[in-house]
């Protein structure tokens, strides 16, 4: 398969670009659809961060992968994604979904009304650790008293995924990483599921588009099958129902992702 220059992205003001998504979007919703196959971050999600009957915001939402699982359930249901492409395609498929919408906007910017919602749901989008206090500040401001943040991202501690992740960003350190959440008052939950694939074409696609040519070709040879596992962390953080005297919150802005240039 052809890999597009990372580079050749459409810029988009203020935010740092996802290359992966941006020039693939066909094959990352190929990725979307092969994870989790044992429903383990479904079930925590409805633990942690219950939704049914409640006001959901999805920030960094895509092409809207995760919104028809959410309009199922909740009582309202906004998709947030800053990227043109990607709204588009989202905006298109909440169409057909009852009591859903998507619009334009960023994790430090959501277009809603403060204490308006019950859930900010973000998976694998913007929340990478270090530097993203700005977006904490603004999951507070527009839940409810009560309302909860949940941050879903990969755990490189876990092999094989986290193994092959850490050898492309040797700078990555997912204990700091922990820590910081920690420091904001996140709990964090553990959650080890699969990744499967209907074809090995499929398969060798999306680990090419995930890692290094280098690395890729390694996690290639390495997977034997049609699946691997794949270590995830859950982060929620509850907006107090009392009165808060100050944030807490880590506020340094910051201009680089986990995934660099990626």
């Amino acid at each position: 398969m052809a890999r597009p220059d990372r580079f050749r992205l459409i810029p988009v003001r203020g935010v740092i670009a996802s290359p992966n998504i941006w020039n693939w979007p066909d094959l990352y919703e190929a990725e979307n659809r092969a994870q989790d196959v044992t429903g383990e971050i479904a079930r925590v999600l409805r633990s942690v961060a219950p939704f049914t009957d409640r006001d959901v915001v999805d920030v960094g939402c895509g092409a809207g992968f995760h919104l028809p699982m959410f309009a199922a359930d909740a009582r309202s249901v906004v998709g947030v994604e800053p990227h043109p492409p990607l709204q588009a395609r989202a905006a298109a498929l909440a169409s057909g979904l009852a009591r859903t919408r998507v619009t334009g906007g960023t994790a430090e910017s959501i277009p809603l009304d403060a204490a308006s919602v019950d859930v900010v749901h973000a998976r694998t989008a913007y929340f990478f650790g270090p530097g993203c206090g700005p977006g904490i500040t603004e999951a507070m401001r527009v839940l409810r008293p009560g309302g909860v943040l949940v941050v879903v991202d990969i755990d490189a501690t876990v092999a094989p995924y986290g193994e092959w992740m850490r050898r492309d960003l040797p700078r990555y350190d997912p204990a700091a990483v922990e820590r910081f959440f920690d420091a904001q008052g996140f709990d964090t939950t553990r959650v080890v599921t699969r990744w499967a694939f209907h074809d090995r074409r499929t398969l060798d696609a999306v680990l090419g588009i995930e890692f290094s040519p280098r690395v890729a070709a390694a996690a290639v040879r390495a997977v034997t099958g049609l699946s691997f596992d794949v270590g995830y962390r859950v982060h929620t953080r509850r907006r107090p129902t009392g009165v808060e005297l100050g944030s807490g919150i880590e506020k340094r802005p910051d201009r680089s992702s986990r995934y660099g240039d990626r």
